[in-house]
Order: C-alpha cells, then sequence, then structure tokens
C-alpha cells in the first residue's frame, strides 16, 4: 500500500476523547503494529467532525468509510476486515434511526447533506497540531496575499463586500466594525478573539480552536494588518483545556515560521497573539465586559458609545469578533466576497454554525446556509424528534433565545427573522423539545441561568429578572394568579428596554416568547393548578388506572419511599401524602398503567 493513499482520520475534539478515541488510537497503533503495517498507514487525530452523539469517529481513505461509535476492540477487525482484505465492518456504519439505512460515506447522510462546511471545512480533515497540514490547505496563503499585495482598505472593502456579519449575537457587518477602527488614528490598536462561549450546550467556538487553531490565528492577523494593530488577545474560558493546548502549539508554531511576530512575509507589519483565560463569567461574552476582565477589572459591560472599535482595550481602538466570525475571512480573501455572497440569504450571507441538542435524532455540531428553515434544521439535519414524540418548541440563541412554537417552523434562520419570532441567532445554540417538555418550567430554567450570570450593575437586570423568577416560581408550585401572568410581560418588556447591554435586554426572551406562543400552559398552571406535561412536581399527581394495572409490583419495587400500596395480584394504589413524585414507577410500569392528573 501507499501510505499517502491510505490515512486513518481519528476525531480528536472533546467530545470524542470523552468517549475513548484516545483509547481507539492506541488500540489502531498496536493492531498496526502487529500486523506489520505501521510504515503503511498515516494516522491523524483531526478536529470535531460534528456528529458529536455517534462518537468517537473513525474515518478511512481514499475510500471514505465513516466509522461511528467505535470502540478500542473494534480496531482489530477494522485493520482485519477493512485495511487487510478490503471490507468495511457494516456493524459500525451509521445507521439512520428513521429508515434503518446504513451509510458508508458520511456526504451521503442526511446529517451531512444539507450542511455547508465553510466556517468549519478544516474541522476533521487537517491535524490541528501540525501547521504543514494547513499549509496543506492553503493556510496562511491569503494572510500572505494581503500583506504584500494589498492596501489595508482594500482588505477591509472585500470583507464589507462579503457582507458577513458577527456570527457572536449582534450580527453587526464585520466590515463596517473594521472600518471604524481603521478610520481612527491612534499609536495603538488591538484585534481581541472572542472564545468565551458561555451559553449552556453550546461548543461551536471551541470546536474551531480546537480543530483548526491556525485559521483563527490566520484570520486575526489579517484584521491587525487592516486595522493597523500589532497586538491581538484570545479571550478564552479556562474549562477549555484542549481548545487552549492546541491554540498555545499553533501560535508557537507560527510564530517559529515568522508568521507571527517581527516583519511577517518580509514587510514591516509586525503582529502577535496573547492568550486571556476566562474564569466563566456568561457576561463577559458581551464585548466591554470582556475587555473590563482582560484589563483585570469586574467583567462588566460599559456604557456605549464610544464603541470598542473607537475606545476599546486599555483605551484603544479594539476589534472584537467571536470564533467563528474570524475563520471566514480567509476563505473569503483567497475565494472572493461573491463566493461567500453565494451561500446564505439576503442580507444574511454566508453560513451559521449550531449546536444543534435536546429531544433530536442526530445531536451534534451542524452549518448551514443562512436562510435554511427551521423545519430543515429538525426534520433533515436533525432527523426528527427522539422516540417518535411530536415536536414542541424550538430554542435558539442560548439562554437568552426565545421558544418557537410548530407554527414558526417554517421561519428561515437569518437575524431578523429569528428575531421577529420572538428569538435571536446568538452565538449557535439549538435546543429542540418535544411533548413532554414544560414550557413553564423551560422559561423558569434559562431565567434561573441569566439571574445567576447577571453581573448585577444594573437594576433592571439585577432586580428585574430576579422579580421574573419568583412569579415563575409561584406559577409552578401552584400559587400563581392571572396577574402574574400581566405582571411576567410587563417585566419583560422593560427590562428589554432598559438593561445596560445585550444580557439583560435579552434575558426575558424565553418568558416573554413563551408566553406569546404556549399561553395555555401558563392558564393550566394558574387556573387548574396542573402542569399539562407533568414535569412541575408540585402540580403532579400520580395514579394508577385499575383497569391497566396487572399488579405485578415493578412499581412497588422501585418506590424509593414505599408510598405504592397492594400486593402481587391486588391492584395497586398510591399514597398520594407519601408519594414524592419521582416518576420511578412510571418508568418501570410494563402496562403504563400510572398516568399524571
Amino acid at each position: 500500500m501507499n501510505p499517502t493513499r491510505l490515512q486513518i482520520l481519528i476525531c480528536g475534539g472533546t467530545g470524542c476523547i470523552s468517549s475513548g478515541c484516545l483509547d481507539v488510537e492506541t488500540a489502531l497503533v498496536k493492531s498496526l503494529e502487529n500486523h506489520g503495517m505501521t510504515d503503511e498507514v498515516t494516522i491523524l487525530k483531526v478536529g470535531c467532525f460534528g456528529f458529536c452523539e455517534q462518537g468517537p469517529i473513525v474515518k478511512v481513505y481514499p475510500d471514505n468509510t465513516f466509522y461511528v461509535r467505535v470502540e478500542a476492540k473494534d480496531m482489530e477487525e477494522i485493520v482485519e476486515s477493512h485495511l487487510l482484505k478490503g471490507k468495511p465492518v457494516e456493524r459500525l456504519l451509521f445507521k439512520d434511526p428513521e429508515t434503518s439505512v446504513r451509510y458508508t460515506h458520511h456526504r451521503d447522510m442526511p446529517f451531512y447533506a444539507s450542511q455547508a462546511r465553510l466556517a468549519l471545512m478544516h474541522c476533521g480533515v487537517v491535524d490541528p497540531e501540525k501547521i504543514t497540514d494547513y499549509f496543506g490547505v492553503d493556510g496562511y496563503k491569503a494572510l500572505a496575499v494581503a500583506v504584500t499585495e494589498q492596501k489595508p482598505k482594500d482588505v477591509i472593502d472585500i470583507v464589507k463586500d462579503s457582507g458577513i456579519r458577527g456570527r457572536g449575537g449582534a450580527g453587526f457587518p464585520s466590515g463596517i466594525k473594521w472600518e471604524a477602527a481603521y478610520n481612527v488614528q491612534s499609536d495603538k490598536k488591538y484585534v481581541v478573539c472572542n472564545a468565551d462561549e458561555g451559553d449552556p450546550g453550546a461548543f461551536m467556538d471551541r470546536s474551531i480552536l480546537e480543530g483548526d487553531p491556525h485559521a483563527v490565528i490566520e484570520a486575526m492577523a489579517i484584521c491587525a494588518y487592516a486595522i493597523g494593530a500589532d497586538e491581538g488577545v484570545v479571550y478564552v474560558r479556562a474549562e477549555y483545556p484542549l481548545a487552549i493546548n492546541r491554540f498555545k502549539i499553533a501560535c508557537a508554531q507560527a510564530r517559529e515560521y515568522g508568521l507571527l511576530g517581527k516583519n511577517i512575509f518580509g514587510t514591516d507589519f509586525n503582529f502577535d497573539i496573547t492568550i486571556d483565560l476566562g474564569a466563566g463569567a456568561f457576561v463577559c461574552g458581551e464585548e466591554t465586559a470582556l475587555l473590563n476582565s482582560v484589563e483585570g477589572q469586574r467583567g462588566e459591560p460599559r456604557i456605549k458609545p464610544p464603541f470598542p472599535a473607537a475606545v476599546g482595550l486599555w483605551g484603544k481602538p479594539t476589534i472584537i469578533n467571536n470564533v467563528e466570525t474570524l475563520v471566514n475571512i480567509p476563505q473569503i480573501l483567497l475565494k472572493g466576497a461573491d463566493w461567500f455572497k453565494s451561500f446564505g440569504a439576503e442580507n444574511n450571507s454566508g453560513t451559521k454554525v449550531f449546536a444543534l441538542a435536546g429531544k433530536i435524532n442526530n445531536v451534534g455540531l451542524v452549518e448551514v446556509p443562512m436562510g435554511i428553515t427551521l423545519r430543515d434544521v429538525v426534520y433533515k439535519i436533525g432527523g426528527g424528534i427522539r422516540g417518535g414524540k411530536k415536536f414542541k418548541a424550538i430554542q435558539t440563541g442560548g439562554p437568552s433565545g426565545g421558544c418557537i412554537s410548530e407554527k414558526g417552523l417554517d421561519t428561515q434562520v437569518t437575524f431578523e427573522n429569528l428575531q421577529k419570532a420572538g428569538s435571536m441567532m446568538g452565538s449557535g445554540g439549538m435546543i429542540v423539545m418535544d411533548e413532554t417538555d414544560c414550557m413553564v418550567d423551560i422559561a423558569k430554567f434559562y431565567l434561573e441561568f441569566t439571574v445567576e450570570e447577571s453581573c448585577g450593575k444594573c437594576t433592571p437586570c439585577r432586580v428585574g429578572n430576579t422579580r421574573m423568577y419568583e412569579i415563575l416560581e409561584r406559577i409552578t408550585k401552584g400559587h400563581g394568579t392571572e396577574d402574574d401572568i400581566t405582571e411576567l410581560r410587563n417585566l419583560g418588556e422593560t427590562i428589554k428596554a432598559t438593561s445596560l447591554c445585550g444580557l439583560g435586554n435579552s434575558a426575558p426572551n424565553p418568558v416573554l416568547s413563551t408566553l406569546d406562543n404556549f399561553m395555555d400552559e401558563y392558564l393550566a398552571h394558574v387556573h387548574e393548578k396542573r402542569c399539562p406535561s407533568g414535569k412541575c412536581k408540585d402540580l403532579v399527581k400520580y395514579v394508577i388506572v385499575p383497569e391497566k394495572c396487572i399488579a405485578c409490583t415493578l412499581c412497588k419495587r422501585v418506590c424509593p419511599v414505599d408510598c405504592i400500596i397492594g400486593e402481587r395480584k391486588v391492584i395497586h394504589e398510591i399514597d398520594q401524602e407519601r408519594c414524592i413524585k419521582c416518576g420511578a414507577c412510571v418508568d418501570k410500569c410494563p402496562k403504563d398503567a400510572i398516568i399524571t392528573e
């Protein structure tokens, strides 16, 4: 075999590492040694493939076979059957949960077929710890062209023409932001990469830093050249050790090759990057709170204007872009603004990366063209609702986003359309809920997070959100009134209009959107003292349907408080005074004889 034509790609992202990919790699090395194939196979530990629920993932080139949920014990069979005999191991191929079809190639799988990987194009392709791999996909070519052939204003014009907007949530046109910093005269300017990513369940930026760190470095250098900066800062939360380590390795390699430091590409352009570790405060995803944190101050937002492009880090002009925004820049310079605009929708060019999670068959990191509908994301890419249950809502934009009901499934994914639907793009969280979820409880869950993460600087956010949470707590415990519903809406609209920063402005979104789309559930909680989904324990009553009960005692045996009355062949009952509403009996009953009232 020709070693340049046979490669084994093992997903080395955080998700697959937690699933055992390092053991898979060790087993592969041992199996190759046993079969005398070490010199015939190249092993690459690459970044995230995106299909996280199916990890560890292993790909075999050149036939592009895509193996999922691989264990260390499977590697011997892959080597013997596939590498030696040319016969793929069918049981390790992805099996569609709806159609039971097995797929050999990932490009044929519905999960990938509707995606367009621009920001993620190198993740799962290159070894993130080898700069030569990045060179092999035209890495640093865009930077070379920019600093040796183009003027700073030319670079900014290309970025402006591409129409790329900030992928961190606000959606402000990046080229206009760059131009603002370019036009400010200053002896010092900065480029800051926002890799804070505090949304629960979001891991877009982390995956890019782990899988394609050189693209971030190249993009920051391009931005620095364009605006006249010589220093960059990557602000990343300390909970991302793998991303931090790989980024440090990439920076060291870039310096070794003269791509960071003095006189880059033999010009007078100087630029270097430092890493600043955040402590995990959600509010530090807001750009001015981030700057305060880097400066050693409390992570609290500043009053704007002035905007960071004029007065930013240490009072100097500063461009702040998130990871996903930045990694698109080298490709835009290489392939042109029109290429980028060929993806997406009007005023929403390009793609967006989402962390797709929740009650859905295909969980993972997805990148879709702007303008795709939520329905296509849920049913084409996500594979529909898990367990055959009914779709109820999709929440976009992290804890600050809104919950969109089934009537909004045909909403196109654009900044404006998601806002009209009562939600937002955010950094890219996308959580799917089914009929078993209580939307009042969901609103309380997200509001609890934002109350905890509020910096406390402004009264509307600090006090207003706390009062909203207290009202939701009353409602879910059965003590709510219709006046509470009115008060929720009034408080939410006031907080949105008067809070200092984006955290406060958007914190009421989960509440307001659920009031708009699921008012019937609020009314059931308030008037009937009933939770239709059975999630609010104080409003749930478990009862046994005598006609269905077969008196098997299975429920009795799993009850932790011994509240189920009845012996074998004697129809059971539940002692409501002792029941703690844990639901263990419901899960155990073989005849679905236990229901909620």
